[in-house]
């Protein structure tokens, strides 16, 4: 059978190519997943105990999009659902992003009003210009002590690299607060699919021009396929051979564990910024989905150099690496380079939906 389409991932890049592809433009699709599954890294099951948990790790929806939103809203139901996370020093707990309640229990303060935290930041920040890395733009927000408190050691855990040696993408994607806001994000629309990830994906993928082949490497089957065009969503150095040399990821290995109690922790996402702690975070997983079960699984992350690619590391020099086999993609024309392995380049859910 010849294919118009060869799409290489069955993730959130390469799933909403082969849907639209499929139903917008009838064009026949064959999806090639290494995996023994569906989803990439949105992957969702119920585990034995009847806890569905994110097996890479906590993936919240969010976006300020009505599109993206009504898009996959045809293939799943949301229950509402807005994201706290806390922050763990010593034996206290501190919300994350930093905000008016962080500053006043962490110096025992009693800050009552914006101006008064943005008059605090100003005092205790120190001016850096120009802005080169991460801590440099932590640092001339809310100063030296808030930076090592919260983001020095957990930022050094998380990449294995000083905060000066990562791009000021990496902390600057977190906000800084002079309300009392608690939410981890503040888009217009926040929700959970209702039945997981992977039932969503179930129904993007559900479409008679669609074909998914799970548990093979697309470059098993390349000659023996015929298509047209590719969509690649995998590592790019990998596509070309490594010719450039591995890019650098940070992967994670996750520890699950189930407990015979009710509740573990005060949030569904506790991060531990203490350079003592070897993990850096723990997800409580029912409390993402809402369920109701007599027990509860959680998932304590280890950052790693080596395992499956989570997060392009972003450094000077890594950035001129991939920019080397991106050139390479542009002698070719029928290949599509999408998403956040093809493109070296950290991408909310929403943002690769677009």
């Amino acid at each position: 059978m010849k294919y118009d389409y060869l799409i290489v991932g069955a993730g959130f890049a390469g799933s909403v190519m082969a849907e639209r592809l499929a139903s917008q433009h009838n064009k026949k699709i064959l999806v090639v997943e290494k995996r023994n599954h569906i989803a990439g890294n949105a992957y969702d099951e119920y585990d034995e105990h009847g806890i569905l948990v994110h097996r890479y790790g906590p993936h919240i929806f969010h976006t300020n999009s009505r599109e993206v939103f009504d898009y996959l809203s045809q293939f799943t139901e949301w229950i509402p659902y807005e994201h706290k996370v806390l922050a763990k020093i010593g034996n206290e707990l501190y919300p994350i992003p930093i905000n008016r309640i962080t500053i006043n229990k962490l110096y025992n303060l009693n800050l009552k009003t914006e101006e008064e935290v943005k008059k605090y930041f100003e005092n205790v920040r120190e001016k850096r210009f120009p802005i080169l890395n991460s801590e440099d733009i932590i640092v001339n927000q809310v100063g030296k002590d808030i930076f090592e408190k919260f983001f020095k050691h957990y930022t050094k855990k998380q990449w294995n690299l000083e905060p000066k040696e990562l791009s000021q993408s990496v902390c600057g994607r977190i906000p800084v607060r002079t309300n009392d806001d608690c939410r981890y994000f503040t888009d217009k629309y926040q929700f959970m699919p209702k039945d997981g990830y992977t039932k969503m994906f179930e129904k993007i993928l559900n479409h008679k021009n669609i074909e998914v082949i799970l548990n093979t490497d697309y470059k098993s089957i390349f000659e023996s396929m015929k298509f047209d065009k590719v969509i690649y969503t995998g590592p790019i150095d990998y596509f070309f051979n490594y010719k450039f040399g591995k890019l650098p990821y940070r992967s994670i290995r996750f520890e699950f564990k189930n407990y015979k109690i009710d509740s573990y922790q005060q949030a569904s996402h506790i991060n531990f910024v203490d350079e003592y702690v070897p993990y850096t975070r723990i997800t409580e997983h029912k409390k993402l989905s809402g369920q109701i079960n007599y027990s509860t699984t959680i998932s304590i992350e280890y950052p790693q150099q080596d395992g499956e690619p989570y997060y392009p590391i972003p450094t000077e020099g890594n950035r001129k690496q991939y920019l080397l086999y991106k050139n390479e993609t542009e002698k070719l024309n029928n290949v599509s380079f999408c998403g956040r392995l093809a493109e070296y380049q950290y991408y909310n859910m929403d943002q690769v939906v677009v």
